[in-house]
């Protein structure tokens, strides 16, 4: 599974909703980490209204990095 954020233009509800819909496939840790990472930065970067979409994603991806003993907390 090949989840890319391409920033410039990054539609955040397109993105979102594919790392949702893709969040069983991501079963390595390097992958994991990154998704978490873009995700958490379009976090802190779309507006607030659009937020409360992101931090769902935030958890499920976090708890999927405890799985291999590592929290980004």
């Amino acid at each position: 599974m090949e989840i890319d954020m391409k920033t410039p233009g990054v539609d955040p509800y397109r993105y979102l909703a594919e790392v949702s819909r893709n969040l069983d496939t991501l079963t390595e840790r390097a992958k994991i980490e990154t998704v978490l990472d873009e995700v958490e930065y379009l976090f802190e970067v779309i507006p607030p209204e659009l937020q409360d979409l992101a931090e769902p994603v935030i958890e499920k991806l976090r708890k999927k990095l405890d799985q291999f003993g590592i929290s980004e907390e």
